[in-house]
């Protein structure tokens, strides 16, 4: 008897610990970095070191940018191909991603530490802020290799399967950190120097420990040979990790808005420009805590969210909303207590300051902090909308705070209200955020309520090969409207021959646990927004779950019976196979529209519009998936019009050419 996924069984909150607290601690790590840096420099160094690092900060988080591009990327393609069994593309893809950053981290190195005073400069630094941050950032500069192949690696080590490997190098890198720092700082007196390297030494480490792992791979075998960079892969291999990317570098946005916003007013202030730069800094590297604490809960419960929604066990999907909901309130009613009772307090753990450098830090606590009751809600709803597979309101809510409401909401609001302008943008930001995300959540309650969708209907011939005792495949890939399901039928029958269509989602089902409606809601339909949806604290989406499962039932398939298959890329998962016979129906628009209008029920009025939409989300599919154009007929062994003879004539001829075909062999 096949044994049930725990993750449709065990009790919710057993799972919750089993899973969110390895990745908080993950998170909490990362976090923990910059925070360590910014305690010693601020008592060794005072209020100027840390602004000086506040204005680099920027420049290390644009190479977490890349690297994270490279690592996710080459990871995503490494789970893809291993899905597939293609464990030599798998590692090619591997290798690309570390050619890739070897590559960008010698380009970026060069370009930091010749044009730095021009980058600090972009990010806000100040003359009074300029020669720490000079001295801060050149050692940074040079120990950006080791950083960008070492985060890179520690994607693709997580994808390999061994997340405590790249836990231990992390965390070995943070305590070595934790050492140097006082150790640089204050016995050789060596001031932001002595943090930068540090910072870089540590970073060394866990780049070496990265290293050594090369050769200790469970799921590939990386050699000498593997290492050739091939466009085709790195292009993927970029694709995938483009959405990484995108949220790194929105936070280098934020940063040198604010930056130059705080120093432009600050410096109309009694403040001056070096201490409003320094403290929001700070106040958002203690933040970060917090949301480290949030991200890591509700990714660690991203598999749970997932699979039982996609098992259509609704109930313990709100079960686990809500309890990953409660905790989050919990910890950001703790955090907003903390900020607006004892700002001062937390503010001295970075160093001491005069009388405004603490009265300006306590406003910035309570003022740009007043709503972070909020952000459990609007982080927690993005990763949830991620995992049961809602791309446009995952894409929509983890872009929207930082990019959407916050910037804007600065520029303003600073334009009315000046310096304390900036620090409003953040309660404006945060609620905006809030209220669409409890929409949003509403609006999903109300779906999850409703389990009186129609079950679907398996169509299976139950017939066996009548022409011949050789095996032969038939992939089917079609436009919307050609017909071409319709074709694939008839083919079916007049070989004598099974159909796999819609009854194949009724094996994906047996073999993923997930329920039917659930895989036809996800399958082939990947849209742009989905780009945006396996970042850096995601993993693979619905989709590519129910595609590995596709694949491997496909070329189970093939090995044992004689079929017809539409659509699911099967011409490209079965491209090397010397049995399978690879069609694409294609006709006209005018045609399309009748066809659909007739049997699918389309609106004529925009029933171009929905049969463009339809066949755009099958093109994106197959792009992603195969790297290949859907409709290139390089890709089929024959490309028909449907239009020239009738559908049925059309799968007669078919059944014509794959006799013949047989007749050859």
């Amino acid at each position: 008897m096949e044994k049930e996924n725990i993750l449709g069984t065990e009790k919710i909150k057993k799972l919750i610990i089993k899973f969110s607290i390895p990745c908080i601690i993950s998170m909490l790590v990362n976090s923990l970095y910059n925070i360590v840096d910014q305690i010693f420099i601020g008592n060794g160094v005072g209020m100027l070191g840390n602004g000086a690092t506040n204005v680099v900060f920027p420049i290390t988080i644009i190479a977490l940018a890349f690297s994270l591009m490279f690592g996710d990327g080459a990871s995503a393609y490494l789970s893809l191909k291993l899905g597939e069994k293609k464990n030599k593309e798998a590692s090619l893809g591997v290798t690309n991603g570390i050619i890739l950053s070897v590559i960008f981290s010698l380009i970026f190195t060069l370009i930091t530490i010749i044009f730095l005073p021009e980058l600090v400069d972009l990010f806000g630094c100040t003359s009074a802020l300029k020669e720490y941050a000079l001295d801060y950032g050149t050692i940074i500069a040079y120990g950006l290799p080791f950083v960008i192949i070492g985060t890179a690696l520690n994607s693709i080590i997580r994808a390999d399967g061994n997340p405590k490997y790249s836990s231990i190098s992390m965390i070995t890198g943070a305590v070595l950190n934790i050492i140097l720092d006082p150790i640089f700082i204050f016995i050789f007196d060596m001031g932001v120097s002595g943090a930068a390297l540090a910072t870089i030494i540590s970073q060394i480490l866990t780049f070496i420990l990265n290293i050594l792992y090369i050769r200790k791979f469970k799921t590939i075998k990386i050699t000498k040979e593997s290492f050739k960079l091939n466009f085709k892969i790195s292009k993927k291999v970029l694709a995938l990790g483009l959405s990484s990317f995108i949220t790194q570098m929105s936070i280098v946005i934020v940063i040198a808005v604010q930056n130059n916003l705080l120093g432009k007013y600050g410096s109309m202030t009694k403040y001056g420009s070096e201490i409003p730069i320094t403290v929001l800094g700070i106040v958002m590297k203690i933040s970060q805590i917090l949301y480290s604490i949030i991200i890591g809960l509700s990714v660690g419960a991203q598999p749970i969210f997932g699979f039982n929604y996609g098992a259509k066990k609704y109930k313990r999907v709100k079960e686990t909303l809500k309890i990953v909901l409660s905790i989050s309130l919990i910890i950001t009613i703790i955090s907003f207590i903390l900020f607006q009772t004892i700002p001062d307090k937390l503010i001295l753990l970075f160093g001491s300051g005069d009388k405004n450098y603490i009265e300006f830090a306590c406003l910035t606590f309570r003022i740009y902090l007043m709503l972070v009751i909020c952000n459990g809600m609007q982080i927690a709803s993005c990763i949830f909308f991620q995992a049961i597979g809602k791309s446009i309101k995952s894409a929509s809510l983890s872009l929207s705070r930082q990019i959407v409401f916050l910037i804007p909401s600065m520029l303003i609001l600073s334009h009315f209200f000046e310096l304390k302008g900036v620090l409003y943008s953040g309660p404006v930001a945060d609620s905006i955020a809030f209220l669409i995300s409890v929409i949003l959540l509403l609006i999903e309650n109300k779906n999850l309520n409703n389990d009186t969708k129609k079950e679907m209907k398996e169509d299976t011939l139950e017939t066996t090969p009548k022409i011949t005792k050789e095996k032969i495949i038939i992939t089917i890939a079609r436009e919307y409207g050609s017909g071409g399901r319709y074709i694939g039928k008839l083919i079916a029958e007049k070989l004598g021959i099974k159909l796999y269509d819609k009854n194949f989602i009724n094996k994906v089902a047996k073999e993923t646990g997930l329920e039917e409606e659930y895989i036809e809601e996800n399958e082939q339909k990947r849209n742009a927004l989905d780009t945006l949806n396996s970042g850096y604290y995601g993993g693979l989406t619905s989709s590519d779950e129910i595609f590995m499962s596709e694949t491997k039932i496909i070329k189970d398939l093939a090995k044992t019976e004689s079929c017809v298959i539409i659509g699911r890329c099967a011409n490209h998962i079965l491209k090397d196979d010397k049995n399978t016979f690879k069609i694409f129906i294609y006709n006209d628009m005018p045609n399309k529209i009748t066809r659909a209008t007739k049997y699918y029920g389309l609106n004529k009025n925009n029933a171009e519009k929905q049969i463009n939409k339809i066949n755009k989300l099958r093109s994106n599919h197959y792009k992603h998936y195969t790297n290949e154009e859907w409709n290139n007929p390089n890709n089929y062994d024959l490309c028909i019009n449907s239009d020239i003879l009738e559908i049925e004539e059309t799968a007669e001829l078919i059944c014509n050419i794959i006799n013949k075909k047989i007749t050859k062999q």
